[in-house]
């Protein structure tokens, strides 16, 4: 045993899912947990350093890593042996038995099915890492047997593995390691749909399967954060959450959040998204809320690198990003220097913005209000508001107008009242619109009457204004605009801008135009891509994207496909 691993002592033993201990049993029979023992270190520094990556399994090229005997993860794993533990999703079953789950509860266009042997352990142990979070949407792509092969490859190669068990209880057992003087809990819970309707998606007072963050307040994870905090514990929960492809938390994230710290988490991390996002402070919790792909098997999105916090009796006292990218070749990480990790790690610390979360201990993460929306009629005091907006001749006429206020997320994570009028017939579907992407955490700069800009479309484009009704007619023609009905709505026009052959409008949107808007593409909060939630959920309600226009793209517009009635 080295030096690092001399500092690392178990004190729950032979835990199913959070034990490094050998047993001889089954996979289908595993041990029953046996007590907390007692242990000792040579040295107490008073502090521990963790070190986190996100999601790792060996499909494709990755795959090739167990063929090699001396495989590792390269020379980021000289960052994860710095710590004194360290951490990652384990987004794959070990196993070479079971059949695929069919997942019967997925997009049959994303339905994957990941697996290796139990091999992978070895690559994982020889690069520093020390535990892994079995609960996501993978483990359990191989059915039952595929979840107890992958826990017994853990338990006999001494992998801890935390957030699946033969039950509910131990699926929620922590791994607790003493380091520098002090006890660590480490916890991991699954808060993504379930993807079958197998116990194994969620293990059950008496089924085996994840441990579940799912639902408003998920009561059997609190309590065993409250569990382990009331043993001087300090503790760290992984999760597994998040929307795919977007790097803003969305509000079950939020909330999650808070109460997570609210029943003592000195830690929360998590992946699953694809994309890597922000990191901050709710109160004193600090949290990380997407640490991307790790090992993977292709380089779509190929930003990632190590969370490393350093934690002392009372909690987080500091933090650092350790930048790499997924490398074409054979899906590790890799490094960055120089410049290029300079940019990756400001872009980093740039994610936090749409967090909420605070730049320094002690700060709230902001308000997480329920999502509140309103209709109403153009009163008189309405009207003369929007005087510049709706004149004689507009061919839609006040009384078939509504006034709609909703909660939205800004670009900086807060939540906003904004106000916009579009046609009666779109009003209450308008609203859902707008329910979904709140709840998703999309963020939208603001959203204010284009009257508050004079009825500009320039100058409410300029300001990057989220706007629907404006009497006005096509940019160049003679025919009304599909927003001089109410049947049309410019979403951040910054991000999302209106590009035409020698035009770019607002000219602010430039930096915007070449960027890949595929579905799956990492991109900046508020911009919209093919495919992604936004356009999803206008589709839900008939209208139309203008990024899927031929001639010109309108990466801003939606609208109805015909004028209302």
């Amino acid at each position: 045993m080295d030096g690092r691993g001399r500092r690392l002592v178990v004190v729950l033993a032979c835990v199913l899912v959070a034990s490094g201990c050998t047993s001889s049993a089954p996979a289908e029979a595993p041990p029953p947990p046996s007590p907390v023992t007692a242990t000792t270190e040579p040295a107490s520094t008073g502090r521990v350093t963790l070190a986190f990556g996100g999601d790792v399994h060996f499909e494709g090229d990755a795959g090739r890593l167990l063929e090699r005997r001396d495989a590792s993860l390269g020379p980021v794993a000289r960052t994860l042996r710095a710590a004194d533990v360290a951490m990652v999703n384990l987004e794959t079953a070990l196993t070479t038995r079971g059949r695929p789950d069919p997942k019967e509860l997925e997009r049959p266009q994303d339905r994957y099915h990941f697996r290796a042997g139990p091999r992978a352990v070895d690559v994982l142990l020889a690069s520093g890492i020390d535990v892994v979070s079995v609960a996501n949407n993978h483990v359990g792509d191989y059915g039952a047997v595929g979840l107890a092969d992958t826990l017994a490859a853990g338990r006999t190669r001494g992998l801890a593995m935390v957030g699946a068990g033969r039950d509910e209880t131990e699926a929620l057992t922590p791994h607790v390691v003493r380091a520098g003087g002090l006890e660590v809990a480490f916890l991991a819970a699954d808060g993504v749909q379930r993807e079958g309707s197998s116990g194994v998606w969620r293990a059950g007072p008496s089924n085996p399967g994840t441990a579940s963050a799912r639902g408003r307040r998920p009561g059997a994870l609190l309590d065993a954060v409250e569990a382990a905090a009331a043993r001087d514990q300090l503790v760290v929960v992984y999760l597994h959450w998040g929307k795919e492809y977007e790097s803003c938390p969305t509000q079950s994230q939020r909330l999650l959040v808070r109460d997570l710290a609210a029943a003592g988490a000195d830690v929360v991390v998590g992946s699953h998204s694809h994309v890597l996002g922000g990191a901050g402070w709710a109160g004193d919790t600090f949290v990380g809320y997407g640490l991307g792909n790790f090992v993977w098997y292709h380089d779509r999105q190929s930003a990632t690198g190590v969370l490393s916090v350093t934690l002392d009796a009372d909690g987080v006292v500091g933090k650092s990003w350790t930048p790499a990218r997924i490398s074409a070749t054979d899906g590790r990480p890799v490094p960055l220097a120089g410049a290029a990790r300079t940019r990756a790690v400001a872009d980093w610390r740039a994610r936090r913005r749409c967090t909420g979360l605070g730049a320094e201990p002690g700060a709230g993460q902001a308000a997480d209000p329920a999502y509140a929306a309103s209709v109403s009629r153009i009163d008189a005091d309405l009207a003369q508001r929007m005087r510049r907006s709706h004149r004689p001749g507009c061919p839609v006429p006040l009384r078939d107008l509504r006034h709609l206020r909703m909660t939205h997320r800004d670009l900086d994570g807060r939540a906003r009242t904004g106000e916009m009028v579009v046609h009666r017939r779109w009003a209450r579907a308008v609203t859902g619109v707008f329910g979904r992407l709140y709840d998703a955490g999309w963020p939208i700069a603001r959203m204010r009457l284009v009257d508050d800009y004079g009825a500009d479309d320039d100058a409410s484009m300029a300001a990057n204004n989220t706007s629907g009704f404006n009497c006005r007619r096509v940019a160049g023609q003679s025919s009304w605009s599909q927003h001089a009905f109410g049947a049309a709505i410019d979403l951040n026009p910054v991000q999302n801008p209106y590009v035409r052959p020698g035009s770019v409008d607002p000219p602010a949107g430039r930096r915007f135009v070449a960027i890949d808007r595929g579905r799956s593409a990492p991109v900046s909060p508020g911009v919209v891509r093919a495919g992604d939630l936004v356009v999803r959920a206008f589709a839900r309600i008939g209208w139309e994207w203008g990024g899927d226009w031929l001639s010109s793209k309108d990466y801003q517009h939606f609208a109805a496909p015909r004028p209302p009635a």
